[in-house]
């Protein structure tokens, strides 16, 4: 029997404008502008970017436009007043919209026992008490700004600095996907500023040495050095060789910046996305270029198997790819080596690069001989049935199946994923009902989720390392503890927009309709309800730790830093 396929046009990046209502005006008038008015437009599509890519934003004075710690996909660029930013010491967390943390004492532990609502999903009066310095107001189209109160006695003793028309802030962030480093304010009113998402910022810097030079300067002076001091392999250099070598760092982004977003429509699609879409960083057999340090994201470390690609490990923020051989061949340049394992990104992946020329002129001639790696063994040329043992080899360690399993569903993001040995659990539920004590009788997990053999990895937040949760939340509601860097939520300063339930790809976070005390729903004064996001926040005020894993009487429930491969050996094997 026939059949008939319905034709569709494939989305494209501009179908959707980050400001539906820029208009022609706008972009003309942006065009006029120094840097814009200095470009070649006539080169590249610079006002389709400005007029796709870009949102002409307004400000009153004290209303915070990026905050310290967040994260955020774009950059600003002042086109009239001026913004204050907040160098030293930085805001407290209860005016960044966040909620300090303070663990809880041996009688409130005890008192869960007892004192723990009767009904779900109750909100006490404390529990959505907002700082006094802190205010929040509609801004329109559903846009919600918090601003400070009193902003002089708030910057009383703290150190700050002031930017005009014309300068850029936020780039850093939005181009490696690393956190803001400072709280950025309206310091007057009606300052308008340009919002540039990261894609336009990337594409005008290809186009634009000028802009592209003054970025990676910023980059430079901000974020490089104190990355580059804390690689081992590089703490001996003095002032003068790690200038040089921050000078020759080069940097690139591989991937989707969005990879949540597709990916959970991959999922829902029932399909995957393996080796073969992947973008490569570097290749199997490719002469050594340089060390390739993830900086943002991750990335997939494989090695050609039969007509296929085998996955041996990924890479997360700090490691680093490619020394090895370049380490080899610095000493054995009769016996040079090519690259042994191909990189890929996997969803985005933010690198730096230290040339190989670098590497070999002012890291390697000084390094200390305990930090020098092994020398290479390269593999045969025909592989053999059961191919040699790896140091990064961590499918050997866990088995393919399960590697593959927790790559393919982006698990490693997480620091604190639960998993559960399905072989020892019994399903007494111990674990949720330990969660719920600790929880006001709400259990923040489903201990349900998606498995590969006896391993299941739990609907619970995993506290990533890559929280794409926390991109675009704009009250800083949900945020990282001072703790220990776990991602919870402020349910003071929630509104219920669901931008992290729809941003997490793991569906860890859930909207649920709250309570008061005495049972009823909280409502607005459109009698609607009021919804609060919700998730596990890893017991951050409990003693002890994660009561789930407390609670289960077989070991059979972990919290698992999925970067410790060894660790998650060491519990399957147990």
């Amino acid at each position: 029997m026939a059949t008939t396929a319905l034709i569709v046009d494939r989305p494209k990046r501009w179908d959707s404008a980050f400001d539906p209502n820029m208009t022609d005006a706008d972009v003309a008038r942006l065009l006029t502008m120094a840097p814009f008015s200095q470009m070649k437009a006539d080169r590249f599509p610079l006002r389709d970017i400005l007029r796709n890519d870009a949102r002409l934003r307004r400000f009153r004075a004290g209303e915070i436009i990026v905050r310290e710690g967040d994260y955020g996909t774009s950059a600003f660029m002042i086109i009239q007043g001026a913004a204050c930013v907040v160098i030293a010491p930085g805001l407290p967390e209860a005016l960044l919209g966040r909620r300090p943390q303070r663990r809880k004492n041996p009688l409130a532990v005890l008192a869960q026992l007892w004192a723990n609502a009767r009904h779900p999903e109750v909100r006490r009066p404390s529990d959505l008490r907002v700082d006094e310095r802190l205010g929040q107001r509609d801004a329109g189209d559903d846009e919600v700004r918090v601003f400070l109160q009193d902003v002089p006695r708030v910057l009383d003793g703290r150190r700050t600095a002031s930017l005009a028309t014309g300068e850029f802030f936020g780039e850093i962030a939005a181009l490696s996907r690393v956190p803001r480093t400072a709280t950025v304010f309206a310091e007057v009113d009606d300052t308008e500023l340009l919002e540039i998402r990261w894609q336009g910022l990337r594409d005008v810097m290809k186009r634009d040495d000028a802009l592209r030079q003054h970025i990676e300067e910023k980059y430079r002076e901000r974020s490089l050095e104190t990355y580059l001091r804390a690689l081992p392999m590089l703490r001996h250099l003095t002032d003068a060789q790690l200038q040089e070598l921050m000078r020759q760092t080069e940097f690139f982004t591989f991937g989707d910046y969005d990879w949540s977003g597709d990916y959970k429509r991959l999922l829902h699609s029932g399909g995957t996305a393996g080796p073969g879409k992947e973008p490569v960083i570097a290749q199997e057999g490719d002469y050594p270029n340089g060390v390739v340090f993830v900086r943002a994201g991750f990335a997939r470390l494989g090695r050609r198997f039969g007509r296929g690609q085998r996955t041996l490990s990924y890479l997360g923020a700090g490691q680093y790819y490619g020394f090895e051989e370049i380490a080899h061949n610095w000493r054995r340049k009769d016996e040079p080596v090519p690259l042994q394992l191909t990189l890929q990104a996997i969803g985005y992946t933010h690198v730096l690069i230290i040339p190989t020329a670098a590497m070999e002129e002012l890291v390697l001639p000084t390094l200390p001989p305990r930090l020098m790696p092994p020398l290479v063994e390269p593999e045969p040329a025909v592989a053999a049935k059961a191919p040699k043992p790896d140091q990064r080899d961590a499918s050997a360690k866990l088995g393919p199946d399960l590697l593959e399993f927790l790559t393919e569903n982006r698990f490693f993001n997480g620091t604190a994923a639960m998993l559960i040995n399905l072989d020892l659990c019994t399903r007494c539920d111990d674990c949720v009902r330990a969660c719920a004590a600790t929880h006001d009788n709400n259990p923040r997990f489903l201990r349900h989720g998606p498995a590969s053999g006896p391993v299941m990895v739990a609907n619970a937040c995993m506290h990533c390392a890559d929280p794409v949760c926390m991109i675009g939340c704009p009250t800083g509601a949900i945020h990282r503890s001072a703790f220990g860097g776990q991602v919870v939520i402020n349910q003071a300063t929630c509104i219920g927009c669901a931008i992290c339930s729809n941003n997490c790809p793991y569906d860890a976070i859930r909207m649920v309709d709250i309570r008061g005390t005495d049972g009823t729903f909280l409502v607005d004064k459109d009698m609607k309800a009021i919804q609060k996001a919700t998730k596990c926040d890893l017991c951050v005020e409990q003693y002890g730790g994660p009561a789930c894993q407390r609670a289960c009487p077989h070991g059979a429930l972990i919290r698992a830093d999925m970067g410790d491969v060894d660790a998650l050996v060491s519990w399957l094997g147990r």
